[in-house]
């Protein structure tokens, strides 16, 4: 990114990780430009919070990767978050009405820059 660091006081992330070709480095990145305590409001779709979803979106990650421009159903969002330096504060994991519980597995929040 092409910004200062610390130049936003909060920054967007929706539907984005999941195609995002490598989130890890990704978000760093985003933290950078971040204020400290500046938040990242997310609303992403990935993982879902139950094993027998989860074992159908591994199946179809592969198929899903081919004909969605290379998004995953299988991104840990909060891990990844978590894992760049982000402090959760407020979490809601659903999924989406009127989609398939292994499309729909949605993580809706915010989180705290370092």
């Amino acid at each position: 990114m092409r910004f200062a660091d610390d130049s936003f006081d909060a920054a967007l992330s929706t539907w984005t990780l999941c195609t995002v070709p490598d989130p890890a480095a990704a978000l760093p990145k985003l933290r950078r430009v971040l204020k400290p305590g500046g938040t990242l409001h997310f609303l992403e779709h990935g993982l879902a919070p139950d094993e027998p979803v989860r074992r159908w979106q591994r199946r179809l990650d592969r198929v899903q990767k081919r004909i969605a421009g290379g998004c995953h159903f299988t991104r840990p969002t909060v891990d990844l978050l978590i894992a760049a330096g982000f402090t959760i504060k407020e979490l809601d994991v659903f999924y989406e009405k009127g989609t398939s519980k292994i499309a729909g597995a949605d993580s809706l929040g915010n989180a705290l820059s370092p």
